[in-house]
């Protein structure tokens, strides 16, 4: 039983194991989005820009302020209290406790609208940076992709030539194959060990990049196999489609729009309200045998209370708001004229990838049929090689040929698998 329970373990780690060194495109995309430190900073920003967005609420609700005041006057003054000139010292206190509040202020509306706009800029922000991310990531995963499966059919092709070039050379030794048989396969070896070495570097740098865009150091880097992305759904191109990119165009548009309401509002009347309440104490200094009123009669005695309300209409400011007006509209056509070369950009792009994508999907048929005829070809140039019908330099080029119509076909499903995702992203529906 324990022995049984061993196994069972030592398997499941194989498995776990197996499993930890297999990454699929959706575990890369999930990793990177983790560890994207634009990503985070994009997200601090939004964070920043909600905390500094003020609640139309808040600029409704009064300022209220506290001030008091202590003083000595000196030589020839006016009494506070009975308001007559004396010619004495005077120490003197005040207290003041004002409130304002607006009322109608268009500028504040404005204002408010426009930190709306600008939380929704942000979000928008993040998601362009997240979306060209994805693009990034997508073409580095289908490059190391490419670079894994070639590296594969590379591998198949050496252990061909190892095979024919250990029974050549003992048809030569035998004399049943001429020397210069043996000389090209010896080349055709050399050749594919060339191939295979830089097969196998251009897949360790692929894979090298892949990782260094996703913020992610694995521990076995020269284990790690990258999962071929089989989806045979039909790509479809929608008319209306969301993208973070068009989506940020149009909302920095809605901006600008904002900031011309904004310069509009500096002309137009502005209603407040605002409360006082004022008091004060005096006493003479040095000055003995004078009677002095108590402090908090005093204070109660002088009490004063002031209420109203403000109204502040602009006449003439120079001109200059009114040229900050013209500008601010001339900024305003330029994000919008943005806006639809984006979109226009956008669209284009799709139209381009689609036909890309039926142009390989168009050549799949003929590539595969290519291949077929290739391998039979090399089956039969196999067979007349090794009867001594052929020399080595036929059956050379037959396997290239071979070689050639496997790397054809293989780049082509990539390729096909590539736009089918980049369109999906250019959609944003995600992958």
């Amino acid at each position: 039983m324990n022995r049984l329970i061993l196994v069972s373990l030592f398997c499941i780690s194989i498995f776990a194991n197996g499993q930890d060194n297999s990454w699929s495109l959706q575990r890369c995309l999930s990793v990177a989005m983790e560890n994207n430190i634009e990503l985070k900073i994009k997200q601090l920003e939004i964070k920043k820009t909600r905390k500094s967005n003020t609640n139309l609420l808040l600029d409704v609700l009064p300022t209220v302020s506290l001030t008091s005041n202590h003083s000595y006057n000196f030589g020839s003054t006016i009494d506070p209290e009975t308001n007559n000139r004396v010619s004495s010292d005077l120490q003197f206190d005040s207290f003041n406790l004002n409130a304002s509040m607006n009322i109608l202020n268009f500028s504040n509306l404005a204002t408010s609208q426009k930190e709306k706009i600008n939380i929704e800029l942000a979000k928008a922000d993040k998601e362009v940076v997240e979306y060209d991310y994805k693009m990034l990531l997508l073409e580095k995963y289908f490059d190391a992709l490419f670079a894994q499966e070639l590296l594969k059919i590379q591998k198949k092709q050496l252990e061909n030539s190892a095979f024919n070039l250990h029974r050549i050379e003992k048809e030569t030794q035998i004399g049943s194959k001429p020397k210069s048989d043996l000389y090209d396969m010896q080349l055709g070896f050399s050749q594919d060990e060339k191939r295979l070495k830089e097969a196998e570097q251009s897949f360790e740098i692929q894979k090298l990049q892949l990782f260094q865009l996703m913020y992610f150091e694995p521990e076995n880097l020269a284990e790690i196999v990258l999962q071929e992305y089989l989806s045979t759904q039909n790509q479809t191109v929608k008319n209306n489609f969301y993208n973070p990119k068009i989506a940020y165009a149009k909302i920095a548009y809605e901006s600008s729009r904002k900031d011309i309401a904004i310069l509009r509002s500096a002309n137009l009347p502005s209603v407040s309200g605002f409360y006082s309440l004022n008091s004060f104490y005096t006493a003479p200094i040095n000055q003995p045998g004078i009677e002095v009123t108590p402090f908090h009669t005093q204070i109660g005695n002088n009490k004063n209370h002031a209420i109203g309300l403000q109204l502040n209409v602009p006449v003439f400011n120079g001109f200059r708001n009114k040229k900050q007006i013209i500008a601010s509209k001339i900024e305003s056509q330029q994000t919008k004229l943005i806006s639809e070369q984006e979109q226009l950009k956008i669209e284009q792009q799709i139209k381009l990838e689609t036909t890309k994508k039926e142009q390989f999907e168009q050549l799949s048929q003929n590539l595969q049929s290519t291949l077929r005829y290739a391998q039979l070809s090399f089956t039969t140039t196999q067979a007349k090689f090794s009867n001594g019908t052929i020399d080595a330099v036929i059956y050379t080029s037959v396997k290239n040929q071979l070689l050639t119509s496997e790397y054809d076909l293989l780049k082509n499903v990539l390729q096909l698998q590539y736009m089918a995702l980049k369109i999906r992203l250019l959609q944003s529906e995600g992958f």
